[in-house]
């Protein structure tokens, strides 16, 4: 654990540097076996299917496992989870078979900055556990949860916790937390997404946990980019740390977005954007599964009621949701129960800065008004592990360039192929300049990085826009609040079935739907399906060729329906209940067969 900086100037650091050329020099298979982890862990990957290490755990673990603080970072999707939980678990458990295990406070801490991170973190460590013959206790802890639940669930206490800086500073300012225990028992800090951490407001928490932390107590910080916050952590936490900047195998140094991604604008007016997010969709120009992404809240709804009237569901994600709604929302997601999330950007903080100023000064209209109550934990643009995504729509541009390359960070993960589509208006264009900057300066043998999408025509979207805007027309500002509203009590009242549903039942991903119609008023038949003659020949062959290549990827290219069991063929006159039902059916016959046995014998019996 770190001191003052005059204790460890930064050119006494221990570096270690790999670029893509090094990479693909030295790129060998390593299995897991060979890094040295327990037969537990090793045998846990196994069944999970997991037997080759990426280069960021290849070169993380051997460090990590030698007591070492490192800092690590690397693209997004490139396995760092894995990297920093295996040899951890592989130390505890080493504890645990010594009988060292057992002190009065947790050995380690994961902080994340959001709580869905938190829930992947805890979910991918408990993944492994189960695994695992010698039992470690896990636990995630939240900031809203009830200080009695705090206390409960660190009874024993737990080997991990899992949870933000906000919570382990409550947790200490309580007294549900020792901080001489802390300082006695903690073996490793861990700072996953450290860059995020000081941006999310939890400088003071960090500088107020620092003071407990031991100076035997192992320091590893995971990040994405590199940025001044990374660096003050190191300067605050760490002490003569081995730093690792990893770029992907096979590409360039440096290279912020992985060339499996391609990337692609459509200029466009503000009016226009619904038009042309409805022409991507409905004529199936981009592959499924798609996350659109959004600066605002009321714009998400808009665009969920928007596409309702035309037969595609979707589901918000934003940050006024309950905790335990915005998890399964992600689950269902990633499971393939809906094809659309539309998620609100987290980094856009002036909505997020307004709303509590707004909430505070009209609390008199509270009644009438919908009151806005953000999580200051939410976020989805980085570090949540989406599955499966395949098409990133930017609807509204990010307010940043490093905005953009984190959002774009969440398809082609983990060397999957993916595309993003960026829908720019004239009052966007400057940021897209400086996006345009940044990427051509990270790939200079490469001028042109995002490029215009091919597929979609000028006269295939014209065929749409007389709907288009009759519909858009047909979504007021009343219809956008009453749906916000109507989704957020159905949330919260989902929110506790979902918590008490879900510890029983943790594999059961369906019991409730977050893709419903929102809309009370009557959808138009109509305008659920394209005609033909709308669809202009080039337009049509576009979609063709998007589903056969989504045939080829073996993704399913609609929803399997179970259909009724039919009459078989040539036997309608047979099998048609109606006609051949009878007074006089074989089961009548019998009934009354066995009747007049039974009057008989009671006749007989009477003789």
């Amino acid at each position: 654990m770190g001191g003052s900086t005059e204790e460890k100037p930064t050119g006494q650091e221990e570096e270690k540097r790999k670029d893509g050329d090094e990479l693909e020099e030295e790129e060998k298979d390593v299995s897991f076996e060979t890094l040295g982890l327990d037969e537990q862990l090793t045998r846990a990957l196994r069944k999970k299917g997991i037997t080759i290490a990426t280069p960021i755990q290849r070169e993380a673990i051997p460090l990590i496992l030698e007591g070492k603080d490192v800092v690590a970072r690397a693209k997004t999707g490139s396995g760092k989870t894995f990297s920093y939980l295996l040899p951890m678990l592989h130390s505890l458990l080493k504890l645990c078979s010594e009988k060292r295990a057992t002190k009065s406070s947790p050995n380690v801490f994961i902080l994340v900055p959001t709580r869905e991170l938190c829930a992947q973190v805890y979910q991918e460590t408990s993944s492994i556990l189960e695994f695992c013959t010698e039992k470690l206790k896990l636990v995630q802890l939240t900031a809203s949860m009830p200080h009695r639940d705090m206390k409960t669930s660190l009874a024993g206490p737990p080997n991990i916790v899992v949870t933000t800086p906000a919570c382990i500073s409550t947790c200490i300012s309580k007294g549900i937390l020792e901080a001489s225990s802390i300082k006695d028992s903690l073996s490793m800090l861990i700072l996953d997404e450290a860059d995020l951490l000081l941006s999310y407001g939890y400088e003071n928490d960090l500088k107020g946990l620092t003071a407990h932390v031991p100076r035997s107590c192992q320091c590893i910080l995971m990040s994405a980019t590199s940025s001044p916050d990374v660096e003050t952590l190191k300067k605050l936490l760490l002490h003569n740390p081995v730093t690792l900047t990893l770029s992907e195998v096979g590409s360039s140094k440096d290279e912020i977005i992985p060339r499996s991604v391609e990337q692609f604008w459509i200029s466009c007016d503000t009016q226009d954007k619904l038009l042309y997010l409805l022409s991507l969709l409905k004529l199936e120009l981009v592959q499924k599964k798609v996350l659109i992404f959004v600066n605002t809240i009321d714009m998400a709804f808009r665009i969920r009621l928007f596409l309702e009237k035309f037969g595609i569901k979707s589901a918000v994600l934003n940050a006024e949701l309950p905790q335990n709604s915005r998890i399964h929302i992600l689950e269902e997601f990633n499971a393939g129960l809906f094809d659309y999330l539309i998620a609100t950007d987290d980094s856009h903080s002036k909505e997020k800065e307004q709303a509590n100023k707004e909430s505070k000064s009209k609390s008199k209209n509270s009644k009438k008004r919908l009151k806005q109550n953000l999580d200051s934990e939410f976020g989805v643009v980085r570090g949540i592990d989406f599955k499966n995504v395949y098409t990133v729509v930017n609807f509204d541009m990010p307010q940043t360039a490093a905005g953009y390359v984190h959002r774009i960070g969440r398809t082609g993960r983990a060397h999957n192929t993916g595309s993003s589509v960026s829908l720019i208006s004239l009052e966007e264009e400057s940021i897209f300049e400086e996006i345009q900057s940044l990427l051509e300066a990270d790939k200079k043998e490469l001028p042109e990085i995002i490029t215009p999408f091919p597929l979609l025509k000028q006269n295939a979207v014209e065929s749409l826009r007389y709907r288009a805007q009759d519909v858009a027309r047909s979504v007021t500002t009343r219809d956008v609040q009453d749906a916000r509203r109507q989704d957020l009590k159905n949330e919260i009242l989902n929110s506790e079935k979902l918590k008490a549903h879900f510890e029983e039942n943790p594999r059961d991903l369906d019991l409730l739907k977050h893709d419903k119609i929102l809309t009370n008023k009557v959808i138009p038949a109509h305008l659920k399906e394209i005609p033909e003659y709308l669809v202009d020949p080039t337009t049509k062959e576009a979609s063709k060729a998007v589903k056969l290549t989504r045939a080829a990827m073996g993704i399913d290219t609609g929803p399997k329906r179970k259909h009724r069991p039919a009459f078989r063929k040539g036997s309608g006159k047979t099998s048609d209940p109606l006609r051949t039902f009878s007074a006089q059916s074989g089961k009548r016959r019998k009934r009354s067969d066995g009747d007049e046995s039974r009057r008989k014998r009671r006749t007989k019996q009477r003789s």
